[in-house]
Protein backbone atom coordinates (compact mmCIF):
# COMPACT_ATOMS: atom_id res chain seq x y z
CA UNK A 1 0.00 0.00 0.00
CA UNK A 2 1.29 3.42 -0.75
CA UNK A 3 1.80 5.68 2.10
CA UNK A 4 0.81 9.16 1.74
CA UNK A 5 3.17 12.36 3.07
CA UNK A 6 2.39 15.68 3.45
CA UNK A 7 2.38 18.19 0.50
CA UNK A 8 4.13 21.08 -0.93
CA UNK A 9 3.27 23.78 -3.47
CA UNK A 10 6.11 25.27 -5.75
CA UNK A 11 5.16 28.61 -7.81
CA UNK A 12 2.15 30.65 -7.58
CA UNK A 13 2.49 32.25 -11.13
CA UNK A 14 -0.14 29.83 -13.19
CA UNK A 15 -0.89 26.64 -11.97
CA UNK A 16 0.86 25.38 -8.70
CA UNK A 17 3.31 22.07 -9.07
CA UNK A 18 2.16 20.18 -6.03
CA UNK A 19 4.99 17.64 -4.84
CA UNK A 20 5.65 15.70 -1.54
CA UNK A 21 7.67 17.51 1.34
CA UNK A 22 10.39 15.49 0.32
CA UNK A 23 11.88 14.77 -2.83
CA UNK A 24 14.60 12.68 -4.25
CA UNK A 25 17.53 13.80 -5.68
CA UNK A 26 18.92 11.19 -8.14
CA UNK A 27 22.01 12.20 -8.89
CA UNK A 28 24.51 9.92 -6.63
CA UNK A 29 22.60 6.56 -7.96
CA UNK A 30 24.49 6.84 -10.88
CA UNK A 31 27.54 9.25 -10.15
CA UNK A 32 29.53 10.87 -7.69
CA UNK A 33 29.80 9.16 -4.76
CA UNK A 34 31.91 6.43 -5.06
CA UNK A 35 31.03 2.71 -6.33
CA UNK A 36 27.52 2.38 -6.95
CA UNK A 37 26.23 -0.39 -3.52
CA UNK A 38 24.07 -2.32 -5.72
CA UNK A 39 23.03 -3.19 -9.25
CA UNK A 40 20.40 -1.58 -11.72
CA UNK A 41 17.64 -3.48 -9.94
CA UNK A 42 18.42 -2.25 -6.80
CA UNK A 43 18.20 1.31 -7.88
CA UNK A 44 14.78 0.69 -9.58
CA UNK A 45 13.48 -0.89 -6.69
CA UNK A 46 14.71 2.29 -4.46
CA UNK A 47 13.23 4.61 -6.89
CA UNK A 48 9.77 2.75 -6.58
CA UNK A 49 9.96 1.90 -3.08
CA UNK A 50 10.27 5.77 -2.57
CA UNK A 51 6.91 6.26 -4.24
CA UNK A 52 5.41 3.47 -2.35
CA UNK A 53 6.69 5.71 0.85
CA UNK A 54 4.93 9.16 -0.81
CA UNK A 55 7.57 10.23 -2.36
CA UNK A 56 6.36 12.07 -5.81
CA UNK A 57 8.99 14.18 -6.91
CA UNK A 58 11.86 12.69 -8.03
CA UNK A 59 15.54 15.03 -9.25
CA UNK A 60 17.66 14.00 -12.69
CA UNK A 61 19.83 15.67 -15.33
CA UNK A 62 21.52 15.06 -18.54
CA UNK A 63 24.72 15.92 -17.11
CA UNK A 64 24.19 13.03 -14.27
CA UNK A 65 26.28 10.47 -16.23
CA UNK A 66 25.60 12.05 -19.02
CA UNK A 67 22.27 10.91 -19.85
CA UNK A 68 22.38 7.39 -17.86
CA UNK A 69 20.47 8.65 -14.86
CA UNK A 70 17.82 10.03 -16.96
CA UNK A 71 17.49 6.31 -18.59
CA UNK A 72 17.72 4.51 -15.46
CA UNK A 73 14.97 7.23 -13.98
CA UNK A 74 12.49 6.62 -16.77
CA UNK A 75 12.62 2.39 -16.51
CA UNK A 76 11.93 3.09 -12.82
CA UNK A 77 9.23 4.98 -13.01
CA UNK A 78 7.33 4.50 -16.03
CA UNK A 79 4.89 1.97 -14.16
CA UNK A 80 4.00 4.98 -12.65
CA UNK A 81 4.69 7.81 -14.21
CA UNK A 82 0.98 9.84 -13.45
CA UNK A 83 1.91 9.56 -10.13
CA UNK A 84 5.09 11.34 -10.02
CA UNK A 85 6.78 14.92 -10.83
CA UNK A 86 9.86 14.34 -12.57
CA UNK A 87 12.30 16.71 -12.84
CA UNK A 88 15.31 17.30 -14.86
CA UNK A 89 18.13 19.92 -16.18
CA UNK A 90 19.99 20.72 -19.40
CA UNK A 91 22.64 23.48 -19.63
CA UNK A 92 25.82 21.42 -20.28
CA UNK A 93 27.79 20.51 -23.07
CA UNK A 94 29.76 16.86 -23.90
CA UNK A 95 32.42 15.54 -26.25
CA UNK A 96 32.06 12.19 -27.39
CA UNK A 97 33.48 10.70 -24.71
CA UNK A 98 30.55 12.61 -22.03
CA UNK A 99 33.00 14.91 -21.14
CA UNK A 100 31.07 18.24 -20.21
CA UNK A 101 32.72 20.80 -22.41
CA UNK A 102 31.26 23.94 -21.68
CA UNK A 103 27.52 26.13 -20.46
CA UNK A 104 25.03 25.60 -23.57
CA UNK A 105 21.55 27.26 -23.23
CA UNK A 106 21.08 28.79 -26.46
CA UNK A 107 17.07 28.03 -27.89
CA UNK A 108 17.80 25.24 -30.31
CA UNK A 109 20.50 23.19 -27.79
CA UNK A 110 17.58 23.93 -25.40
CA UNK A 111 14.98 22.13 -27.65
CA UNK A 112 17.34 19.39 -28.41
CA UNK A 113 17.91 18.82 -24.86
CA UNK A 114 14.51 18.63 -23.84
CA UNK A 115 13.70 15.76 -26.86
CA UNK A 116 17.00 13.73 -25.71
CA UNK A 117 15.29 13.86 -22.24
CA UNK A 118 12.16 12.98 -22.94
CA UNK A 119 13.25 9.97 -25.06
CA UNK A 120 15.41 8.60 -21.71
CA UNK A 121 12.84 9.41 -19.41
CA UNK A 122 9.92 7.64 -21.40
CA UNK A 123 7.61 10.38 -21.13
CA UNK A 124 5.56 13.04 -23.30
CA UNK A 125 6.62 16.05 -20.84
CA UNK A 126 8.69 16.92 -18.10
CA UNK A 127 7.15 18.45 -15.41
CA UNK A 128 9.83 20.41 -14.62
CA UNK A 129 12.50 21.59 -16.34
CA UNK A 130 15.66 23.34 -15.08
CA UNK A 131 18.57 25.40 -16.67
CA UNK A 132 21.44 23.63 -15.02
CA UNK A 133 23.57 26.56 -14.64
CA UNK A 134 23.44 30.16 -16.11
CA UNK A 135 25.36 30.46 -19.11
CA UNK A 136 26.83 34.27 -18.76
CA UNK A 137 26.81 34.07 -22.93
CA UNK A 138 23.41 33.94 -23.56
CA UNK A 139 21.19 36.50 -22.58
CA UNK A 140 18.81 34.96 -20.01
CA UNK A 141 16.04 36.25 -21.66
CA UNK A 142 16.54 33.68 -24.95
CA UNK A 143 16.53 30.57 -22.83
CA UNK A 144 13.39 31.55 -21.15
CA UNK A 145 11.78 32.02 -23.83
CA UNK A 146 12.41 28.81 -25.48
CA UNK A 147 11.51 27.32 -22.57
CA UNK A 148 8.17 28.96 -22.80
CA UNK A 149 7.69 27.91 -26.34
CA UNK A 150 8.34 24.47 -25.11
CA UNK A 151 5.86 24.86 -22.66
CA UNK A 152 3.16 26.51 -25.08
CA UNK A 153 4.38 22.86 -27.12
CA UNK A 154 3.19 20.65 -24.22
CA UNK A 155 6.56 19.24 -23.83
CA UNK A 156 7.55 20.71 -20.53
CA UNK A 157 4.94 21.95 -17.44
CA UNK A 158 6.99 24.07 -15.28
CA UNK A 159 10.33 26.04 -16.13
CA UNK A 160 12.84 26.09 -13.28
CA UNK A 161 16.79 27.59 -12.44
CA UNK A 162 19.40 26.47 -10.59
CA UNK A 163 21.91 28.09 -8.77
CA UNK A 164 20.60 32.02 -10.53
CA UNK A 165 21.37 35.35 -8.58
CA UNK A 166 18.76 37.12 -7.90
CA UNK A 167 18.62 40.09 -10.90
CA UNK A 168 19.08 36.46 -12.99
CA UNK A 169 15.85 35.08 -11.71
CA UNK A 170 13.64 38.46 -11.78
CA UNK A 171 14.63 38.55 -15.62
CA UNK A 172 13.96 35.02 -16.61
CA UNK A 173 10.67 35.12 -14.70
CA UNK A 174 9.26 38.08 -16.64
CA UNK A 175 9.44 36.40 -19.38
CA UNK A 176 8.52 32.86 -18.59
CA UNK A 177 7.35 32.88 -14.81
CA UNK A 178 9.68 30.39 -13.15
CA UNK A 179 8.04 27.52 -10.40
CA UNK A 180 11.88 26.70 -8.48
CA UNK A 181 14.62 27.70 -8.43
CA UNK A 182 17.05 24.78 -7.03
CA UNK A 183 20.34 25.82 -4.88
CA UNK A 184 22.20 24.46 -2.47
CA UNK A 185 20.48 25.20 1.15
CA UNK A 186 20.96 23.44 4.37
CA UNK A 187 22.15 24.48 7.92
CA UNK A 188 25.74 24.25 6.65
CA UNK A 189 25.00 26.49 3.73
CA UNK A 190 23.13 29.41 3.73
CA UNK A 191 24.20 32.13 1.02
CA UNK A 192 20.80 32.54 -0.64
CA UNK A 193 19.05 33.40 2.90
CA UNK A 194 20.86 36.87 1.50
CA UNK A 195 19.15 37.99 -1.44
CA UNK A 196 17.49 35.03 -3.25
CA UNK A 197 15.24 33.98 -0.75
CA UNK A 198 13.89 37.39 -0.27
CA UNK A 199 13.68 37.13 -4.23
CA UNK A 200 11.75 34.02 -4.34
CA UNK A 201 9.12 35.04 -1.64
CA UNK A 202 7.91 38.18 -3.41
CA UNK A 203 8.01 36.33 -7.14
CA UNK A 204 6.00 33.49 -5.98
CA UNK A 205 8.94 30.81 -6.55
CA UNK A 206 9.49 27.79 -4.75
CA UNK A 207 13.05 26.54 -3.11
CA UNK A 208 14.27 23.01 -3.96
CA UNK A 209 17.25 22.78 -1.74
CA UNK A 210 19.83 20.30 -3.00
CA UNK A 211 22.70 18.43 -0.83
CA UNK A 212 20.21 19.98 1.93
CA UNK A 213 22.44 16.96 4.09
CA UNK A 214 25.61 18.61 3.28
CA UNK A 215 26.66 15.75 0.86
CA UNK A 216 25.88 13.12 3.97
CA UNK A 217 27.77 15.33 6.85
CA UNK A 218 25.17 16.45 8.71
CA UNK A 219 24.17 13.12 9.25
CA UNK A 220 26.43 12.44 11.59
CA UNK A 221 27.65 9.27 9.56
CA UNK A 222 31.21 11.02 8.20
CA UNK A 223 33.68 12.39 11.03
CA UNK A 224 37.19 13.20 10.84
CA UNK A 225 38.70 9.75 10.31
CA UNK A 226 36.39 8.73 7.21
CA UNK A 227 38.09 7.39 3.96
CA UNK A 228 36.28 8.62 0.73
CA UNK A 229 36.01 5.74 -2.19
CA UNK A 230 37.70 5.99 -5.70
CA UNK A 231 34.99 8.28 -7.16
CA UNK A 232 33.65 10.09 -4.27
CA UNK A 233 33.38 14.02 -5.33
CA UNK A 234 34.00 14.65 -1.40
CA UNK A 235 37.45 13.71 -1.50
CA UNK A 236 38.03 16.63 -3.72
CA UNK A 237 35.87 19.09 -1.51
CA UNK A 238 37.67 21.83 0.55
CA UNK A 239 35.16 21.78 2.92
CA UNK A 240 35.52 18.08 3.46
CA UNK A 241 39.87 17.72 4.28
CA UNK A 242 40.44 15.82 7.42
CA UNK A 243 40.91 19.63 9.30
CA UNK A 244 37.74 20.78 8.45
CA UNK A 245 35.23 17.79 8.81
CA UNK A 246 36.89 17.72 12.44
CA UNK A 247 36.18 21.62 13.03
CA UNK A 248 32.59 21.40 11.25
CA UNK A 249 31.50 18.38 13.80
CA UNK A 250 30.24 20.70 16.03
CA UNK A 251 27.44 21.26 13.88
CA UNK A 252 26.70 17.98 13.62
CA UNK A 253 26.96 17.64 17.38
CA UNK A 254 24.11 20.26 17.80
CA UNK A 255 21.86 18.47 15.83
CA UNK A 256 22.88 15.48 17.70
CA UNK A 257 21.56 16.55 20.62
CA UNK A 258 18.54 18.23 19.69
CA UNK A 259 17.69 14.89 17.69
CA UNK A 260 18.21 12.86 20.68
CA UNK A 261 15.56 14.67 22.93
CA UNK A 262 12.88 14.20 19.48
CA UNK A 263 13.81 10.75 19.05
CA UNK A 264 15.19 11.34 15.69
CA UNK A 265 17.81 11.76 13.69
CA UNK A 266 20.53 14.67 13.07
CA UNK A 267 19.85 14.10 9.51
CA UNK A 268 15.60 14.41 10.53
CA UNK A 269 16.49 16.97 12.26
CA UNK A 270 18.22 19.04 9.01
CA UNK A 271 15.53 18.15 7.34
CA UNK A 272 12.85 19.21 9.64
CA UNK A 273 14.30 23.15 9.59
CA UNK A 274 14.62 23.53 6.32
CA UNK A 275 11.11 22.17 5.93
CA UNK A 276 10.16 24.99 9.04
CA UNK A 277 11.56 28.14 6.93
CA UNK A 278 9.23 28.39 4.57
CA UNK A 279 6.14 26.33 3.47
CA UNK A 280 7.43 26.27 -0.17
CA UNK A 281 10.84 24.83 0.56
CA UNK A 282 11.14 21.25 -0.43
CA UNK A 283 14.84 19.21 -0.18
CA UNK A 284 15.96 16.65 -1.97
CA UNK A 285 18.18 14.36 -0.25
CA UNK A 286 19.63 11.68 -2.27
CA UNK A 287 20.71 8.01 -0.89
CA UNK A 288 21.14 4.69 -2.61
CA UNK A 289 19.60 2.73 0.53
CA UNK A 290 16.34 2.03 1.71
CA UNK A 291 17.04 3.04 5.28
CA UNK A 292 18.05 6.43 4.11
CA UNK A 293 15.18 6.67 2.40
CA UNK A 294 13.18 5.69 5.17
CA UNK A 295 14.56 7.70 7.19
CA UNK A 296 14.99 11.18 5.31
CA UNK A 297 11.04 10.87 4.10
CA UNK A 298 10.39 10.49 7.72
CA UNK A 299 11.47 14.00 8.26
CA UNK A 300 8.07 15.39 6.61
CA UNK A 301 6.58 14.66 9.97
CA UNK A 302 8.82 16.13 12.46
CA UNK A 303 7.92 19.60 13.41
CA UNK A 304 10.20 21.32 15.38
CA UNK A 305 9.09 23.74 17.72
CA UNK A 306 9.89 27.80 17.77
CA UNK A 307 12.39 27.18 21.36
CA UNK A 308 13.92 24.16 18.76
CA UNK A 309 14.31 26.55 16.08
CA UNK A 310 15.20 29.21 17.97
CA UNK A 311 18.57 27.38 19.62
CA UNK A 312 19.35 25.73 16.40
CA UNK A 313 19.51 29.35 14.89
CA UNK A 314 21.23 30.78 17.93
CA UNK A 315 23.79 27.86 18.20
CA UNK A 316 24.92 27.70 14.39
CA UNK A 317 25.46 31.52 14.22
CA UNK A 318 28.09 30.91 17.13
CA UNK A 319 29.75 27.79 14.57
CA UNK A 320 32.01 29.08 11.57
CA UNK A 321 31.57 26.16 8.78
CA UNK A 322 35.22 26.09 7.24
CA UNK A 323 36.02 25.30 4.03
CA UNK A 324 34.81 26.13 0.52
CA UNK A 325 32.01 24.08 -0.47
CA UNK A 326 34.00 23.52 -3.91
CA UNK A 327 37.05 23.93 -5.68
CA UNK A 328 37.36 26.98 -7.45
CA UNK A 329 36.39 25.69 -11.25
CA UNK A 330 33.32 24.12 -9.93
CA UNK A 331 32.13 27.20 -7.43
CA UNK A 332 32.65 29.58 -10.86
CA UNK A 333 30.31 27.67 -12.64
CA UNK A 334 27.15 28.56 -10.23
CA UNK A 335 25.09 32.21 -11.21
CA UNK A 336 25.63 33.32 -6.74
Amino acid sequence: MTQQMRTRSLGTAGEELVVSAIGLGCMGMTQSYGPNPGNRDDMIALLRGAVDRGVTSFDTAEVYGPYANEELIGEALAPVRDQVVVATKFGFSFDDDGRQTGLVSRPEQVRAAVEGSLRRLRTDVIDLLYQHRVNPDVPIEETAGAVKELIEAGKVRHFGMSEAAASTIRRAHAVQPVTALQSEYSLWHRTVEAEVLPTLDELGIGLVPYSPLGKGFLTGTVDASTTFAAGDIRAGIPRFTEANRAANLALVDLLGEIAGQLDATPGQVALAWLLAQRPSVVPIPGTRRVERLEENAAAADLDLSAADLERIEAAAASIAVQGARYPDHLERMTGL
